[in-house]
C-alpha cells in the first residue's frame, strides 16, 4: 500500500513535469532551432516568476539574428522592472543596422526613463521637423520688434536628430522650441529695421545657429529655417502715442492744479479787501468823534471847521468833474456831516 503511494506521487510529479515540457516545448524548440537557446528550466522559471516568456524567447531571438548577444536574465530583468522588452529589442536591431551604438544597458534606461526608444532611433536616422511656435500650444507665430519700433510675425521650422548619448536626462522639444523662440526674438531686437530682418532672414537662423541651442537636450539640432515672415503692429508709434496721451493727462492735471490755486487765492484776496473796507469804515467812524473831541478841547474852532467842510466840498467837486470828464461815474465818499 505504501508502496502504491509512491508510485502514485511520483506519476503525478511526473505528469506535471509533462504538461509543462509540452506546454513549453514551442517556445524551447523554437529558441533552439534559431540559435538563441533558452533552457527549459529557464522557461518555466519565467512561467513561476509571472513573466511572459514567449515575449523573451522572441526578442532573444530577434537580436541573435541580428548578430546582438544579450542574456536571457537581462531581458527578464528588464520586463520586471515593468520595461518593454519587446520595443527595446526593436530599437537595438534598428540601431545595429544604422551602425548607431546602443548597448542595452543604455536602450533599457531610456526605456525605463519614460521615453520612446524605438523613435529615438529612428529620429536618431532619419531627422525630424520641429514647428516653432508649436501651433496645438495656442500660438501661431513668434513676435518680436525691431529697434525702429516695427512688430514682424515670425514660423522657424527646426530639423532636428535625436543624441542617443543624452537622452536620458536630455531636455525635450519643448526647451529646443523655447530657446529656438528666444534666439529669434533676440536677433530681431538687435536689428536696426525691419527691412534688414526682411532682406536677409538667413542671419536669424545663423545667429541662432551660434548659439549651441542644444545644449544639455535630448536633439542635435541640424537647421533652422524662416518659413514666413510677416509685418505686424507698429508698436514704437503706438507706445510714443500712448505716451504723448499720458504726458496730456498730466499737463492736464497740474494746469487743472494751477488754476484751483489761483481761484483760491483770488478768494483770498476778495476776503482781504472786503476786510480792509471794513477797516476804513471803522476809521471813518472815528472821525465825528475826533471833532467832536477837538471843539471840546478847544482845539479847533468853528471857523476852521468851516473851512475844512468847504475844502472837502472843493476836493469833492473836482474829483466829480475829473470823472465825468473821463466818462466815468464815481459816487465820491462824503466825510461824515457833509451834505
Amino acid at each position: 500500500m505504501l508502496l502504491m503511494i509512491v508510485f502514485v506521487i511520483i506519476g503525478i510529479i511526473v505528469l506535471g513535469f509533462l504538461i509543462l515540457f509540452f506546454r513549453f516545448f514551442g517556445l524551447w524548440f523554437r529558441a533552439l532551432l534559431s540559435g538563441a537557446y533558452v533552457g527549459m528550466g529557464k522557461i518555466i522559471g519565467m512561467w513561476l516568476r509571472h513573466v511572459d516568456a514567449g515575449v523573451i524567447v522572441d526578442s532573444r531571438i530577434m537580436l541573435t539574428k541580428a548578430g546582438i548577444e544579450v542574456a536571457s536574465d537581462m531581458l527578464e530583468t528588464h520586463f520586471l522592472a515593468r520595461g518593454d522588452v519587446m520595443k527595446v529589442s526593436r530599437a537595438m536591431v534598428a540601431a545595429n543596422k544604422a551602425n548607431i551604438p546602443l548597448p542595452f544597458q543604455r536602450a533599457a534606461a531610456i526605456d525605463l526613463a519614460g521615453r520612446d526608444v524605438l523613435e529615438a532611433v529612428r529620429t536618431s536616422v532619419n531627422p525630424k521637423v520641429i514647428d516653432c511656435p508649436d501651433s496645438s500650444k495656442g500660438k501661431v507665430t513668434i513676435d518680436a520688434v525691431a529697434k525702429d519700433g516695427i512688430q514682424l510675425c515670425v514660423k522657424a521650422r527646426v530639423t532636428v536628430r535625436s543624441n542617443i548619448e543624452r537622452l536620458v536626462g536630455g531636455a525635450t522639444e519643448e526647451t529646443i522650441i523655447a530657446r529656438v523662440g528666444e534666439g529669434i526674438v533676440t536677433t530681431i531686437g538687435s536689428s536696426e529695421s525691419w527691412k534688414a530682418v526682411q532682406e536677409h532672414p538667413d542671419t536669424i537662423s545663423e545667429t541662432v545657429l551660434k548659439k549651441g541651442l542644444d545644449a544639455g537636450t535630448a536633439f542635435e539640432i541640424l537647421s533652422i529655417d524662416i518659413a514666413d515672415i510677416d509685418v505686424g503692429q507698429n508698436v514704437g508709434a503706438k507706445l510714443q502715442a500712448d505716451q504723448a496721451e499720458a504726458d496730456k493727462r498730466r499737463f492736464q492735471a497740474e494746469a487743472e492744479k494751477r488754476r484751483a490755486a489761483a481761484q483760491a487765492q483770488e478768494q483770498e484776496m476778495i476776503a482781504m479787501v472786503q476786510e480792509n473796507r471794513a477797516k476804513v469804515v471803522l476809521a471813518e467812524a472815528e472821525i465825528p468823534l475826533a471833532i467832536a473831541e477837538a471843539f471840546r478841547k478847544g482845539q479847533l474852532g468853528i471857523m476852521d471847521y468851516y473851512r475844512l467842510k468847504n475844502l472837502q466840498a472843493d476836493t469833492d467837486m473836482r474829483t466829480s468833474i475829473g470823472h465825468e470828464a473821463a466818462g466815468t461815474q464815481v459816487n465820491p465818499v462824503k466825510a461824515p456831516g457833509a451834505k
